[in-house]
């Protein structure tokens, strides 16, 4: 780890003088946890390696109440993103009608707005939002008895 992460923190301190406008820290992994889980709006951006992202997007997740909130996009040169949710396809769980969909969902809405298409991202944004606040239809991760279908359901009734 030391010669990969040597060479990840050279290039990021080239790039960083490049851009003196931009404030430029290096944190070490676990006081980057303890920093999150205290004050996460310390943070503007992180910038890491894919190791320490999964290890700091599961730690995030958890403060937001786990991976079925949590939706991810990367978005790379010329523009090009790719949307999904943190958790991945959840295998374990597929065909039962147990998974949560926001993060999918929210995967989408942030697909949306990198399109530049906000009013259709917001209109499902506020659905989801809604069926959380309301309380009625929650899936199990979020302490709940509703099927996938039934959340999804609720969440399009209140598009």
């Amino acid at each position: 780890m030391q010669k990969t992460d040597g060479l990840f923190l050279k290039c990021c301190r080239e790039v960083a003088e490049k851009y003196p406008e931009i404030k430029y820290e290096e944190v070490v992994i676990d006081n980057c946890c303890m920093m999150l889980v205290k004050n996460p709006a310390l943070f503007d951006v992180l910038v890491m390696p894919n190791l320490y992202g999964d290890i700091i997007s599961d730690l995030c997740a958890g403060l937001i109440g786990g991976l079925g909130l949590t939706p991810s996009c990367n978005i790379g040169e010329g523009g090009i993103a790719l949307a999904e949710a943190v958790h991945g396809s959840a295998p374990d769980i597929g065909g039962k009608n147990l998974a949560n969909p926001t993060a999918l969902l929210l995967s989408v809405v942030t697909m949306l707005c990198h399109l530049d298409l906000h009013d259709k991202a917001d209109r499902i944004q506020d659905a989801v939002l809604k069926t959380i606040a309301e309380g009625k239809y929650r899936t199990g991760d979020l302490g709940g008895n509703s099927t996938t279908t039934d959340f999804t359901k609720a969440i399009c009734d209140h598009l």
